[in-house]
């Protein structure tokens, strides 16, 4: 087992924890350059990190009823095409188209984020009355676009799947919260499936301890940011992953 991997994985859980989201996309970099693992392997051992940590997540947010069972586990289901899609195509494209489309996301990580920090709270739309296939429709599309940034990238995509719930399912913050997990949950485990079914190697000693150590920092992070403006937090974080982003596009386009 790598000494890196507990504290590693302690970081990413705190970060998950102290923000609710966002804190996945550093286990693909910790693991590809701290840890010396491949893309694809690094993607797929951050699909078990994900997993553990939305469970957990799941675990919490419905101990205080902030969890809207059946809109989550629909848009998961309606997610499970695009997660299969995005897992079999990460192993089918270059190191560099990869980690390039992960430097891009992450920029849009955090500029969600950023912008987020900027207002009191995002607001849901108003509710409007909707035909039956216009839900589904909506549920579909969400549910699909979160399945495909978790199978082809390994992370949870909370920056996409919380506001997706608020502004395009009309639910109020704290049950999107929580339902998120739910939708990240079933296309983490799916996504990880069709990986190991394709007879993908995971290198357990390393991964089962970082993915430990993230469930116990996302109960530590969780408690923490309550002694901290989240404004802070997430602007903090922001700044972070602009800077993870540029050293991953310098890494593939000007380090040779």
């Amino acid at each position: 087992m790598s000494l890196l991997a507990l504290p590693l994985g302690l970081l990413v859980g705190l970060v998950l924890g102290a923000l609710g989201g966002g804190g996945s996309v550093l286990a693909v970099p910790a693991l590809i350059y701290l840890l010396g693992q491949d893309p694809v392997h690094a993607t797929t051992g951050s699909l078990l990190i994900v997993l553990a940590t939305s469970v957990a997540g799941v675990a919490s947010h419905a101990g205080a009823g902030h969890v809207d069972w059946r809109t989550g586990v629909g848009v998961g289901l309606a997610g499970i095409a695009g997660a299969i899609g995005g897992s079999l195509l990460a192993e089918r494209i270059s190191r560099q188209v990869l980690l390039t489309g992960f430097a891009i996301l992450v920029l849009v990580a955090a500029a969600t984020m950023w912008r987020e920090a900027g207002r009191s709270k995002l607001r849901r739309r108003r509710p409007r009355s909707r035909s039956l296939w216009s839900t589904l429709l909506r549920a579909l599309a969400v549910g699909t676009l979160i399945g495909v940034l978790t199978g082809l990238f390994g992370v949870g995509g909370g920056f996409v799947a919380v506001p997706a719930l608020v502004l395009g399912l009309g639910m109020e913050m704290a049950p999107a919260v929580g339902t998120s997990l739910v939708v990240i949950a079933i296309n983490s485990a799916v996504s990880l499936l069709v990986r190991l079914g394709g007879n993908l190697e995971v290198q357990w000693q390393v991964v089962l301890p970082f993915a430990a150590a993230g469930v116990i920092g996302a109960f530590i992070g969780e408690r923490g940011a309550r002694k901290v403006s989240n404004r802070l937090l997430q602007r903090s974080f922001s700044v972070l992953l602009v800077g993870l982003a540029g050293f991953l596009l310098a890494e593939q386009f000007l380090v040779r």
